[in-house]
């Protein structure tokens, strides 16, 4: 069983309609699917992967093996079991940094903030791709998800788009300590660019655990909880987890197209009501309200948190 890998160069020949239902079934059935040809120019990616493999050498590398979830684990193997054994399992092993429109950027290498600044106007335009096609495939009106997403006019009403920069070191130990431990995504769409040779990450898929196979240049798409709610369940967002490993510093850059803290999320009105099983399946709350929710809760089951973000 191997996550589905979609062609989006597909979707401006003859075949649109047959690339549309494979999209459709990517969000309705696995929450996770691989684009390719998807129009961010290799050159780019080249660039994305090298100023970020160097930023973590330079910044990053030494900093991780100070900190806590080396020396829990360092405690664990030199015999202190009960206390570091109990705070791994609420710990991960990456190293992690997130940039968005108003945060500090390193400054080196030279070439990250102009690389990088690039690759996130790309990644958010097809982003919004992406929000159209799950449009269209809902039924909904062009540009209804964005719109649901800003929550109003002005700045202070966009929808929210972060990169996060994350490196999982090789790990002395694997079985002891998880990569990321098992969550959902709060958000909207996320777009990652994973690691094309060092495996990990993984999907929860009818019960079973199964690798998002490492692939050159290709995006993977994730739907997020937010995308749930407007689908009135329709779309999943999906528990998946990265494994940590013995072999290689594994690369992860996940972008996030997110509602504005502002934006009242509730299912589609379109998509509720028309049979039974078109019930509200969802809460309407404030997308702000959600995330101090989601804070506390990210790693555990997401449907208490719909419901305790509804009742703020």
């Amino acid at each position: 069983m191997a996550v589905p890998v979609i062609d989006m160069s597909m979707l401006d020949g003859d075949d649109r309609a047959q690339t549309m239902a494979k999209i459709a079934n990517g969000c309705e059935e696995w929450g996770f699917f691989q684009l390719i040809n998807h129009g961010i120019p290799v050159e780019l990616l080249d660039r994305v992967k090298k100023v970020c493999s160097e930023c973590f050498k330079l910044y990053r590398e030494q900093r991780f093996k100070d900190s806590a979830p080396v020396q829990l684990l360092n405690d664990l193997m030199g015999g202190k079991k009960d206390e570091a054994g109990e705070r791994l399992k609420n710990t991960d092993w990456e190293d992690v940094f997130v940039l968005h429109d108003t945060n500090e950027w390193p400054s080196q290498p030279a070439e990250f903030k102009e690389t990088m600044k690039e690759y996130r106007r790309e990644l958010k335009k097809l982003a919004e791709k992406m929000m159209e096609i799950m449009d269209e495939n809902l039924g909904l009106e062009k540009g209804y998800i964005k719109k649901v997403f800003c929550g109003g006019e002005g700045l202070e009403h966009e929808p929210f788009f972060g990169t996060k920069v994350s490196h999982y070191p090789p790990c002395p130990n694997p079985d002891q300590v998880i990569g990321l431990r098992a969550h959902t995504d709060a958000g909207g769409v996320i777009l990652l660019f994973q690691d094309d040779k060092v495996k990990g990450l993984q999907i929860l898929k009818d019960g079973e655990w199964i690798d998002v196979q490492p692939m050159a240049n290709a995006i993977v798409i994730n739907t997020g909880d937010q995308i749930e709610v407007v689908s009135n369940g329709r779309y999943k967002s999906v528990w998946h987890r990265v494994l940590a490993s013995h072999d290689g510093n594994r690369r992860s850059i996940a972008s996030f197209y997110n509602p504005s803290a502002m934006a009242t999320m509730t299912p589609a009105p379109k998509l509720v009501g028309q049979t039974d099983e078109d019930a509200q399946a969802y809460p309407k709350f404030v997308f702000g309200d959600y995330m101090t929710v989601y804070g506390d809760q990210k790693f555990l089951p997401k449907e208490p948190r719909f419901k305790a973000a509804g009742a703020m």
